[in-house]
């Protein structure tokens, strides 16, 4: 499109417009880009200073960084490493104790059931997840920012140390096990485990030395639900031997879940009609509680306990009436009382270590960035996304030192803290208490707890995961792209495995940026009657036809995936031909015009970057252009893009005289050198 209009549009000859000229309106003097520098710009930076010594300019530097870091700048920095030293003085006791205290224990009863049962996912013993539940929510306690975030055993992430695990330590080909080597083979497990978490660790603190807290913004909203749905639906597969009764093999790899149903499938007539039965009865109650919980939560004072009440019941049960002996129910056992022995875990394999802990990490950083950021934008507080990756960091690097496997925020425990009335991170405490409690006291009383109401706590626990997809036809209304998005990072990881899922949506939600960019076409500006303004010619708006002059808007970054569609529509616009001669317009563009162009106005405020390869695309066409005697005018250019144009050498080609500080000097410009008079205009409407 151009930025005239078609000959055919305007009045006959004879026929006069009562649209002003432009010249007639009482434009101000163009100004470009040097003169609005010299009128406006910092009279310090044009003041020539004296030269000084050599060593008195690093002394002066030294000098002005010496406040920063000293006095009031140190303690802000502080603060910010340990927001307790923030917010803690600030604390509303009588408002907010109680609320903290209440949401803590509720939280830390849940974290009970929950760690041990995620444990499991995570192929090592239950107390380890009680571990888990207990050292990283101490520890962001101490360095996290969300004030509503509750910290621990998160499915997905169990779900993916479990994959992890099995293939580093993977079980013995006949299954068949003594209770030693079974002990042994756990110990294993429970160290590389440990390692997974501190490989996690140590990305994230790197990832936070180097302040790469932004790209929790590659990592957008689709492709995050989109990978807790598809995990939730692994989730309940990969519990599905538990819940039967029977004992298989872990399987890992691609199309595990697949997998995992033919083997379940057929070993189904080995199952357990006892543990089925206490599978259906535990999952009669949980699945009812949680709906509950949910319909009525303004109404009850703090969620009902349906993990808890399960657990007391199964395992009253399970010791009255001998299950375990009798029908061989899996129990949980022995619980050790007391904390680990700190050990360093054992990284003989660090690269698979590494390679595995980094997709942990980027889910780790992706879900509790997410999850803080949609509590603070709620309650109206800001979180640090470097923060958060020191916080978490530290956290799993701490916590791997006692056993622990990886960790990060969990959705439904948060969701359970905001709704038990929980309001600053003090909750935390509260629910490492109830958790120490039962690490040193309480352990006995779930000896004869079995395996599968654990599996059933795992199953209840995706209720919140498989609800998102209630939103795809939300998401399909308002972006399609977005809706793609979620869809092919959703198959991803159910038809491959949750890793490689997260890979492939993180890798297509860039591409249809990149497509997005090149969807983009070039607008034809046109002065809007009765205004100052050059708007868009294909809104329903009158226009001035400026035979001779186009007016064009880039409003995409130029680099080298759209720099052949930038030159190709201008050469449409232009009718430039390969050489710089003026060529007819080809048929069937209803923008073409009688005169050709001698003026054109490229608005640039569209182009927020541009690479060399862009910036050279720029250098030759105003080379073509003067060749073909158009006067090219450039408006608008950026700091960062006119200095990668200046270094590309556009000023060989192009006096700073033809660089404007808006479209409407530029466009002044234009009509002063077109030497334009009333009856060379009309009106049209678009």
């Amino acid at each position: 499109m151009s930025g005239l209009l078609s000959a055919r549009n305007c009045p006959g000859q004879g026929e006069v417009s009562g649209f002003r000229s432009p010249l007639d309106i009482g434009f101000r003097k163009p100004l470009t880009e040097a003169q609005f520098q010299q009128l406006f710009g910092d009279a310090k930076e044009e003041r020539e200073l004296p030269e000084e010594p050599y060593l008195l300019g690093p002394l002066r530097r030294w000098r002005r960084w010496v406040p920063a870091c000293s006095g009031s700048g140190a303690w802000r920095l502080l603060q910010e490493r340990l927001p307790p030293l923030y917010w803690l003085p600030r604390y509303r006791w009588r408002a907010w104790l109680l609320g903290d205290a209440m949401a803590g224990v509720t939280v830390g009863i849940v974290h009970v059931p929950q760690g041990m049962a995620f444990a499991l996912l995570s192929s090592v013993p239950p107390v380890f997840g009680l571990y888990t539940s207990f050292f990283p929510v101490l520890i962001y306690t101490l360095l996290g920012t969300g004030r509503h975030l509750s910290t621990g055993t998160f499915a997905v992430l169990s779900l993916m140390t479990g994959s992890a695990v099995e293939q580093l330590v993977p079980d013995s080909p006949g299954g068949n096990l003594s209770a030693m080597e079974r002990e042994q083979l756990d110990a294993q497990r429970v160290g590389a485990a440990a390692a997974l978490a501190f490989g996690s660790g140590v990305l994230m603190v790197g990832m936070f030395a180097l302040q790469l807290g932004v790209l929790s913004t590659f990592l957008s909203e689709p492709v995050v639900k989109a990978l807790t749905s598809g995990a939730a639906l692994h989730v309940l597969v990969s519990q599905l031997p538990s819940l039967l009764g029977l004992s298989l093999p872990r399987q890992i790899g691609c199309f595990t879940l697949f997998k995992t149903l033919a083997v379940v499938l057929t070993a189904l007539p080995r199952s357990s009609p006892a543990e089925l039965t206490i599978s259906a009865l535990s999952l009669a109650l949980l699945v009812p509680v949680k709906e509950l919980n949910v319909r009525f939560r303004d109404r009850l004072p703090t969620p009902i306990p349906g993990e808890v009440v399960m657990v007391l019941l199964a395992s009253v049960l399970c010791f009255t009436s001998s299950l375990d002996t009798k029908y061989n129910v899996q129990i949980v056992g022995v619980l050790p009382g007391g904390f680990p022995q700190p050990i360093f875990p054992s990284l003989t394999e660090l690269p698979r270590i590494l390679a595995d802990s980094l997709p942990i990490a980027l889910v780790t950083f992706a879900v509790s960035t997410s999850l803080a950021s949609i509590y603070a934008d709620k309650y109206s507080y800001t979180i640090d996304s470097n923060q958060e990756l020191l916080a978490h960091g530290v956290s799993n690097l701490v916590s791997s030192l006692f056993s622990c496997f990886p960790n990060s925020a969990t959705l439904a425990t948060t969701s359970l803290l905001v709704d038990a009335g929980g309001n600053t991170q003090l909750a935390g405490l509260f629910s490492c208490v109830v958790v120490l409690s039962v690490l040193l006291w309480l352990g006995p009383f779930f000896y004869y707890l079995p395996k599968a109401v654990l599996a059933c706590i795992n199953i209840s626990s995706m209720r919140q995961m498989f609800f998102q997809m209630r939103e795809l036809p939300q998401l399909w209304r308002t972006s399609r792209m977005d809706f793609a998005v979620w869809m092919v990072t959703w198959v991803s990881v159910v038809v491959l495995s949750v890793d490689l899922g997260l890979a492939v949506g993180v890798v297509f939600s860039m591409m249809t940026v990149v497509c997005r960019t090149q969807r983009v076409q070039c607008l034809a500006l046109g002065l809007a009657e009765g205004t100052e303004l050059y708007r868009p010619l294909r809104e329903s708006h009158k226009f001035l036809q400026v035979p001779g002059l186009c007016i064009l808007s880039f409003p995409t970054p130029l680099y080298f995936g759209t720099r052949g569609q930038f030159h190709r529509i201008l050469e449409q616009h232009l009718g430039l031909g390969e050489r710089g001669e003026v060529t007819p317009k080809p048929d069937g563009l209803a923008h073409a015009v009688a005169e050709p162009v001698r003026v054109v106005v490229l608005d640039c405020s569209g182009i927020t970057f541009a690479d060399a390869a862009g910036a050279r695309e720029v250098v030759q066409l105003a080379s073509r252009c003067r060749d073909a005697g158009i006067h090219l005018l450039l408006a608008q250019c950026n700091a960062s893009v006119l200095a990668t144009l200046s270094g590309a050498g556009l000023l060989d080609t192009v006096t700073p005289e033809q660089l404007f500080v808006s479209v409407q000097d530029a466009a002044a410009h234009a009509l002063e050198r077109l030497e334009l008079s009333g009856p060379k205009t009309c009106t049209v409407w678009v």
